[in-house]
């Protein structure tokens, strides 16, 4: 039998403060969105910029973490894998969204910049 992988590693910035909720039977799950941008020269020497946004899910300690110490513009590392959800809306209109659910989250921010994180001898600590 052939193993499949499903795996997504990403480091970019917070594009909204994380918003967490719980599911009826308590769990907690965070989701933001994170934007990755990447720059290039078109043949005439003009650099370009261009941005891809991520939602991110993340479920139960982890997304307590996200909730507490993220927030719009912190830089951060994101792994996990790719999960679609279908549903249909009031109107009977079919959507879908792809989002990653995390399952590691590393900020990569200077500490200087983060208050969040500054009790924290090392900002691993935070995560385990």
């Amino acid at each position: 039998m052939t193993r499949g992988l499903n795996k997504v590693l990403i480091i970019g910035r917070v594009g909204r403060d994380p918003e967490m909720r719980y599911t009826p039977s308590g769990r907690p799950v965070t989701t933001f969105s994170i934007g990755t941008s990447r720059t290039w020269s078109t043949a005439d020497g003009e650099k370009r910029t261009e941005t891809e946004w991520f939602n991110v899910v993340a479920w139960s300690n982890l997304a307590e973490i996200c909730k507490q110490y993220l927030a719009k513009d912190r830089l951060v590392y994101v792994e996990g894998r790719l999960q679609t959800r279908h549903w249909e809306d009031p109107d009977g209109n079919k959507h879908s969204a792809t989002e990653i659910v995390a399952n590691e989250m590393i900020m990569l921010d200077d500490r200087r910049e983060s208050s969040a994180a500054s009790e924290f001898e090392d900002e691993e600590d935070l995560f385990t």
